[in-house]
């Protein structure tokens, strides 16, 4: 498996998960889940690791963490290592708990810690079982999931002491019952409408926009990291406003108009945009102003004109060459 690339700074955020084992529990009962909560306390404490949100599913978790002093590769062996202990050790059984090291994406935070909050709550009824479960009955079951810091986004008597709820509440009128309720409205929207982070996620390490991806490429991805497979497809992708400007340039066309004419120009936006700019479907579909699968549509009949037409493929090379210096 190709290693995953970890940056680390002061003030970095994470969006940290871990899965158990072939897919099996690392929860068996409440007790278990007290004590990683504890434990989690304890270690967000010895390491001045904030702590914005967090859930407990059955063979996985997933935690929203800031670490003002870049040492989330130290607090996060630390941790794993305290629970795993814990748990073999009252199971009575031995060897690995968790499928792997921890995966961890870096998170723009002035753009993406709010939606990478919302993502996480939803998780408890991102299951098979709960995939017919009315909207009505999913809201009331996430309010009353347990192992969720989400009850104590709506309610301030849910609340747990080592969780910082005024950054992600601030964007939804503040730490106050308006607030709140904002919140809550946000997360029933998103039950209606889905929301998932997955497919925005760069080289499988880094959710942000063009300007945090860039500063990150420049800052923190040297040459030395540069094998990594997943540095490797981080450093391939383009910035959008980058694809955009060579393909107006070798059409000789102003974007607006690519967009209206509807024709190959725009379907190999399309295809720029989504291979080597790293936006997925509905974004290129906004920018574009269609849906996912008149994008999706676009780019296969796009591969076959290419086979065909010697003057387009032509055009393509030449954009490509251009975004390649």
């Amino acid at each position: 498996m190709a290693r995953q690339v970890r940056i680390q700074y002061e003030g970095a955020v994470y969006h940290v998960s871990c899965r158990g084992n072939e897919g099996k529990e690392i929860f068996k009962d409440e007790l278990d889940r007290d004590t990683f909560l504890d434990l989690l306390r304890d270690s967000l404490k010895t390491y001045s690791v904030g702590l914005y949100c967090y859930v407990l599913m059955e063979n996985h978790f997933h935690l929203l963490l800031e670490t003002p002093l870049a040492n989330l590769s130290e607090f996060m062996r630390q941790f794993n290592i305290t629970y795993i202990s814990y748990y073999n050790k009252r199971h009575k059984r031995v060897g690995h708990l968790y499928q792997g090291r921890y995966k961890s994406i870096l998170v723009d935070k002035e753009n993406y810690l709010i939606v990478v909050s919302r993502y996480i709550h939803l998780n408890p009824v991102r299951i098979k079982k709960m995939e017919r479960v009315s909207l009505t009955e999913k809201e009331r079951y996430l309010r009353r999931y347990k192992w969720s810091s989400l009850p104590g986004y709506i309610n301030k008597a849910k609340r747990c002491s080592f969780i910082d709820y005024m950054m992600i509440l601030e964007a939804y009128g503040g730490d106050n019952n308006k607030g709140r309720k904002a919140y809550w409205r946000a997360i029933c929207s998103d039950l209606s409408k889905g929301v998932d982070i997955r497919q925005e996620i760069v080289g499988q390490s880094i959710l942000g926009n063009d300007k945090f991806i860039k500063w990150v490429k420049e800052r923190f991805l040297t040459k030395d990291s540069r094998e990594i497979p997943s540095v490797k497809k981080i450093l391939s992708y383009k910035a959008k406003d980058k694809i955009i400007k060579a393909i107006c340039e070798e059409t000789g066309k102003e974007f607006d108009k690519i967009i209206r004419a509807k024709g190959a120009t725009r379907q190999i936006a399309m295809e720029l945009l989504y291979r080597l700019g790293g936006l997925k479907g509905t974004e290129i579909g906004e920018i574009m102003g269609v849906d996912y699968s008149t994008v999706s549509q676009s780019r296969k009949r796009l591969k076959e004109k290419l086979t065909k037409d010697k003057n387009l493929s032509a055009l393509m090379q030449k954009i490509e060459d251009k975004l390649s210096i």
